[in-house]
């Protein structure tokens, strides 16, 4: 029993350091995604190793410096969490209901259909529930945009990118869309979409869809392709002076360094700051979820609405947003800020994936691509 409290103790610390080393691979970008698990296995571990010590006798200092690590990683972790509870203030302000204006209201999904799953009618019955002024899907194949084009009545603008390869997106809106582009900001196989949606005030919303290859322990792929993306994704969004909004399935969690850097590089709040974690997925494994799809926005707005929705069949929860447009509120959120260190580490994730795809042969660049479908 003690030895493997011990083995435990020391995972679990190990687990706590390793995401603090700056390093793409994919044994370590592993670890930034369950904080919560660690930090409840590190209580439990934590408390049985005091109790089994204290009953067997005095430890010995090796096994009192163990504690002293164990406790300070489980400390660490909890502190990492903290800003998605409601222990800390908001990111996002929320909207005055008194004030509100129902023709500058923004209602967003995003959702992870998996591509595998051919339970169209739930995810159509979720989505018709939610009543959402726009939908972007992702993992979207043929079938899927087929089965979306249900919703063509009450959506009648969108945009379909559908994909055999779980890279597929579409965006299904009420609102008109203008300025759409479809670009590949890392990879020629994995789109990301932008465009610019009228509220029914006329104002202009920019929004951004992204779905970014995953770091992915199965088949030993690291993250240097998703970090990049993010950081020319956030680059562009830091562009945009007016409303602009950026959703998906980023395939990294709320909490995670290079989330943070995104939202330093392009000047967005997330809006689960002071609120909760919100997590989507693993939709069937209630012990082992990660908030992996996320809704960013600029200072320019107050939030109305923030919640997960129903099982749609998937392994992702869809995420439900419901912002207003309301300068007033503007100079009253503090947007994250980009210091010089930012920029340069986001120029580094770039060149890092340049140089990838560079070693790459056409040969290695084809198997990769297929080991990810």
């Amino acid at each position: 029993m003690r030895i493997t409290l011990t083995v435990l103790a020391v995972a679990l610390v190990l687990a706590t350091v390793l995401p603090l080393v700056r390093s793409s691979e994919w044994w370590v970008r592993m670890f930034d995604f369950p904080r919560m698990q660690i930090a409840a296995a590190a209580v439990v571990v934590l408390v049985l190793y005091a109790a089994f010590d204290l009953w067997l006798g005095e430890p010995n200092t090796w096994e009192w410096g163990l504690l002293v690590a164990l406790a300070v990683a489980t400390a660490y972790q909890v502190v990492r969490m903290v800003p998605y509870t409601p222990l800390h203030s908001v990111q996002t302000i929320g909207a005055d209901p008194v004030l509100a204006d129902s023709s500058r209201r923004f209602r967003f999904v995003v959702s992870n259909v998996l591509m595998e799953n051919r339970d169209g009618d739930r995810w159509l019955d979720v989505m018709r529930e939610a009543d959402p002024d726009v939908i972007a899907a992702v993992e979207t194949d043929a079938w899927w945009a087929e089965t979306a084009r249900a919703l063509a009545d009450d959506y009648p603008h969108y945009v379909e990118v559908p994909q055999d390869d779980t890279y597929g997106m579409l965006v299904y809106s009420k609102l008109p869309l203008s300025e759409t582009e479809v670009r590949h900001l890392v990879e020629p196989e994995v789109p990301s979409l932008f465009t610019s949606v009228e509220l029914r005030s006329g104002e202009s919303v920019s929004l951004v869809v992204l779905h970014p290859r995953p770091p992915r322990p199965d088949i030993q792929q690291d993250s240097e392709l998703r970090d990049a993306e993010l950081v020319l994704a956030g680059r562009d969004v830091a562009q945009h002076d007016g409303p602009v909004v950026v959703g998906g399935d980023l395939n990294d969690v709320a909490w995670s360094h290079t989330t943070s850097l995104f939202q330093e590089l392009s000047g967005l709040l997330d809006p689960r700051v002071g609120r909760g974690t919100f997590s989507t997925f693993h939709a069937d494994h209630w012990w082992l979820r990660y908030p992996l799809d996320h809704v960013f926005h600029s200072e320019h707005f107050a939030l109305r609405e923030l919640r997960r929705l129903g099982n749609v069949g998937s392994d992702h929860f869809p995420i439900l947003i419901e912002l207003e447009l309301n300068p007033a509120v503007q100079p009253l959120q503090e947007a994250p800020e980009a210091e010089q260190e930012d920029v340069e580490e986001g120029r580094h994730m770039v060149e890092e994936a340049e140089r990838m795809k560079a070693e790459e042969t056409p040969e290695d660049h084809r198997e990769r691509v297929r080991e990810d479908q």
